[in-house]
Order: structure tokens, then C-alpha cells, then sequence
């Protein structure tokens, strides 16, 4: 598998980049996922995404589709889009 390192911290990751352990997430890979994509800073908006997405998982072992996480967090597509411009996943 491929590693990605980052201020100290290794992580494993699939072919896509995204973890393979949920409990490896933590403050340093929110920072690299956050440089990688070029968002400058993380908003309150930005977090309620990212809160959604890591109870939903945490409940369904998925992530979920867009349109769920569209509905649940009340953010259109675009405004989710606007946020995480490669996507939320």
C-alpha cells in the first residue's frame, strides 16, 4: 500500500489517497488533506461537512453519497463543491 507522510505522522492510503484505517484520521491528516487541495483555510462550514461525514461513516461503515450529505448538511451541490473543489470524499 502507499504511505503518505506528513509533519511527522505516516499514513497508509489507498490508490485514490484516501486513508485505509478511519481510526488513523487526525489533526495532521485533516492539515495535509487540507494543503494537498489547496483550501487555505477551514472554515465552520468546511467542519460541518467533515462532521457529517465522520458520524455517517462512523454509523454505516460508508461514506455516503453526495446527495445525502447535500441534504443532510443543507448545502447545495455546488456550495459542497465550492468547498472541497476535488470533492468531499
Amino acid at each position: 500500500m502507499a504511505e503518505v507522510s506528513f509533519q511527522g505522522k505516516t499514513f497508509e492510503v489507498d490508490e485514490d489517497g484516501f486513508l485505509l484505517r478511519f481510526e488513523d484520521w487526525c489533526p495532521e491528516w485533516l492539515e495535509f488533506v487540507k494543503e494537498s487541495e489547496g483550501i487555505p483555510e477551514l472554515t465552520a462550514d468546511h467542519h460541518k461537512v467533515i462532521d457529517f461525514l465522520q458520524d455517517y461513516y462512523k454509523k454505516n461503515g460508508i461514506a455516503p453519497m453526495v446527495r445525502i450529505m447535500s441534504k443532510n448538511t443543507g448545502y447545495k451541490l455546488k456550495e459542497i463543491y465550492e468547498l472541497f473543489p476535488s470533492g468531499p470524499g
